[in-house]
C-alpha cells in the first residue's frame, strides 16, 4: 500500500503556532486546571506537526513546543528567586523536547521508507514515536543534576479512566501508552491505503484494551492510626527575615497540642522544615520533640537541617527526618534530591560567574542523602516498615519503588511548600503522591508545612485534605499493604524496554540503503 499524502500536514507559518498553542493546552492536563484529555491534544498537535519535518526544523518547533509549556507549568518557580532560574529551566528542558522532536521527525520520515505496509504505518511507527518520546522524558528526568522530572505525560493521567494501568506500568509505561495511542490515532487519519472500517478498529482497539485491563488488587494487611499536622508556619526561605528562632518549632507544636490526650494514635508525622534545630545538638528542640511523643503516646517524625562533621573535619548538611520516641532518634531519612539551585547550587562557581547577584542568595548547600528510605515504626502490635521521601524526592522512580521493595507497607511524604504561594506548585505535588499510591500499592500519607496536607488512599483518591495557609491536622486510619504492584517489580525494566523499541526502531530503518528518492513516496523533501 503507498501512502498518497506527499505534503507536509502543516506549512511552517502554521506549525509554528500550533506547537506554541499545543505546549499551553498540554499544560491544561495537569493542576490546577487538570483536565486530563488536554494531554491528548496537546501531544497531537505537536507530532503533526513534526510529521514530514527535517531534523533542524523539527527540533524547533520541538524547543517552541517545550518552551511554551514549561513557562505556564512551572511558573511556581518564579515566585521563590524571580523569572531567571524558571526561564533557565525551561530553556534547559525545551531543549530536551529539540533532540526529541529531532528523533521523531527522523521516524518519521524514515521508518514509512523501511516499513511501507499497514503494521509498518499503524504498528512499528507508533511504537517508535512513543519510545522515542519516553525516552526523552526519562533522560531529562535524572539529568543533570538529578534532572527534573516535572511534567511527563505519564504524570496527566491520574485522573482519567486508564489511572489504575500505573500499577502495571509505572509513570514511563503510562507516558508510552498514552503516546502511542495519539500516535496510532494521527496513523490512522493520515494512511489512505487503510480501509475506512480500520481507520476506526484500530485507535479504539488499543482504547478498549487499555480500559479493559484489570486493577491490580491490594488487600490491606494491617491498619496504622496517624496524625499528620500542618502548622502553617513562615518556613520559606526568605520568611526568615520576618520570623524569630524557633517560630517554626511552635507552629508545629500549637497545630499538634490541641490533639493531645484526645486521640490515639500510633504515628505523629510533622512536615519538612517543621523545627529549625537538630534535637540531638539543641535540648530544647529534644524537649518539645519528646512532650509531643510523650503527650501523644506515640512516635513524632519530624525534620530538621542536621550538621555531620567527617572524620577529615569535613562538614555537611542535610535535610533529614528522624523517628523521635523516647527522648531519642530510632531511624532517620536524609533526603536525596536536594532541590538544585533551592536547596544547593551545583558547581557554583561557574553559575556565580553568569549571575553572581541571584547565585548569592542561595546560601544553603544541603548534601543528597546516601540512608535506606525505609523506617521501622514500633507499634503495640510490632514494628511498622514505612517507605519515606522528603518534597522533590516524591518525582524520582527509583527512589519511591526502593522503599517498598524494602518493604514499606504505607508511602510518608513531607514537604514544605511555602515558597510557592497559592501557586500550581503543591497540587501538582499531590498528583505525583497520589500516581505514587496507584503505581505501588500503598496508601500515602502527605505533610506540608502550609498546604497541601493530604491522605491518599491506594486508588489515588484523596482521603481528606487540609486547604492552604490554614493551622489544622487529620486524623486518620490507613492501611497497610503487602502485595508488590507489577509495575515496582518490573522497576526499570519497563522504561528501558520502551527506550529499546523507539531506538532499536529508528536504527533499524536508518541501517537500510533507501530507495531512490522516486521511488519513496509520503515524505516531502521540504522542511
Amino acid at each position: 500500500m503507498t501512502e498518497t499524502m506527499a505534503r507536509v500536514p502543516l506549512p511552517v507559518w502554521a506549525a509554528v503556532p500550533a506547537v506554541l498553542l499545543a505546549g499551553i493546552v498540554s499544560d491544561a492536563a495537569y493542576p490546577d486546571i487538570g483536565w486530563w484529555p488536554a494531554i491528548l491534544l496537546g501531544v497531537a498537535g505537536l507530532l503533526v506537526a513534526l510529521i514530514g519535518r527535517r531534523p533542524w526544523m523539527a527540533a524547533l518547533l520541538g524547543f517552541l513546543y517545550g518552551m511554551s509549556f514549561y513557562l505556564v507549568h512551572i511558573e511556581w518557580a518564579a515566585v521563590f528567586l524571580g523569572p531567571v532560574p524558571m526561564v533557565g529551566l525551561s530553556v534547559l528542558c525545551a531543549a530536551y523536547y529539540a533532540i526529541g522532536s529531532a528523533g521523531i521527525a527522523l521516524a518519521y520520515r524514515w521508518l514509512p521508507r523501511r516499513w511501507p505496509g499497514v503494521a509498518g504505518r499503524m504498528i512499528l511507527l507508533p511504537l517508535a514515536v512513543a519510545g522515542l518520546w519516553t525516552l526523552r522524558e526519562s533522560v531529562n528526568s535524572v539529568w543533570p543534576y538529578g534532572g527534573f522530572a516535572w511534567g511527563r505525560v505519564g504524570h496527566a493521567m491520574i485522573d482519567s479512566p486508564v489511572a489504575s494501568l500505573y500499577a502495571w506500568v509505572g509513570v514511563a509505561g503510562m507516558t508510552f501508552l498514552v503516546v502511542l495511542l495519539i500516535a496510532v490515532t494521527i496513523e490512522a487519519v493520515r494512511f489512505r491505503g487503510l480501509p475506512q472500517l480500520r481507520r476506526v478498529v484500530a485507535p479504539l482497539g488499543l482504547i478498549a484494551v487499555l480500559l479493559i485491563w484489570p486493577v491490580w488488587p491490594t488487600p490491606t494487611t494491617g491498619e496504622l492510626r496517624i496524625a499528620v499536622v500542618q502548622g502553617n508556619a513562615k518556613a520559606g526561605y526568605f520568611d526568615a527575615r520576618d520570623r524569630e528562632p524557633g517560630d517554626l518549632l511552635a507552629a508545629q507544636y500549637l497545630a499538634t497540642e490541641p490533639l493531645f490526650g484526645e486521640v490515639d494514635v500510633d504515628l505523629v508525622l510533622w512536615p519538612e522544615g517543621s523545627s529549625e534545630w537538630d534535637p540531638r545538638r539543641e535540648p530544647y528542640a529534644a524537649t518539645v520533640w519528646s512532650e509531643v511523643s510523650e503527650r501523644m503516646d506515640a512516635p513524632l517524625i519530624a525534620q530538621s537541617v542536621v550538621e555531620r562533621t567527617a572524620p577529615d573535619g569535613v562538614v555537611t548538611w542535610t535535610n533529614t527526618a528522624m523517628l523521635w520516641s523516647d527522648g531519642e532518634v530510632l531511624d532517620e531519612y536524609d533526603k536525596r534530591h536536594p532541590v538544585p539551585f533551592g536547596e544547593y547550587v551545583p558547581d557554583r562557581w561557574f553559575f556565580r560567574m553568569l549571575a553572581p547577584s541571584l547565585i548569592d542568595l542561595i546560601q544553603r548547600e544541603y548534601t543528597p542523602g546516601t540512608t535506606d528510605a525505609v523506617m521501622d515504626l514500633p507499634t503495640a502490635a510490632g514494628p511498622v516498615r514505612l517507605g519515606i521521601d522528603i518534597c522533590f524526592d516524591i518525582v524520582d522512580d527509583a527512589l519511591l519503588r526502593e522503599s517498598v521493595l524494602d518493604g514499606g507497607r504505607l508511602l510518608v511524604s513531607s514537604s514544605n511548600n511555602a515558597d510557592f504561594g497559592r501557586t500550581d506548585e503543591s497540587r501538582q505535588q499531590l498528583d505525583f503522591a497520589r500516581i505514587r499510591a496507584v503505581e505501588l500499592g500503598r496508601a500515602v500519607v502527605n505533610a506540608s508545612t502550609v498546604g497541601i496536607t493530604a491522605v491518599v488512599d491506594p486508588d489515588g483518591t484523596v482521603r481528606e485534605e487540609l486547604p492552604w495557609y490554614t493551622v489544622g491536622s487529620i486524623v486518620t486510619t490507613v492501611p497497610l499493604i503487602d502485595t508488590i504492584t507489577p509495575a515496582a517489580a518490573a522497576g526499570q525494566w519497563i522504561e528501558w524496554a520502551t527506550w529499546a523499541i523507539g531506538a532499536g526502531l529508528l536504527f533499524g530503518a536508518a541501517a537500510r540503503r533507501w530507495p531512490g528518492r522516486g521511488a519513496t513516496q509520503g515524505v516531502s523533501s521540504t522542511s
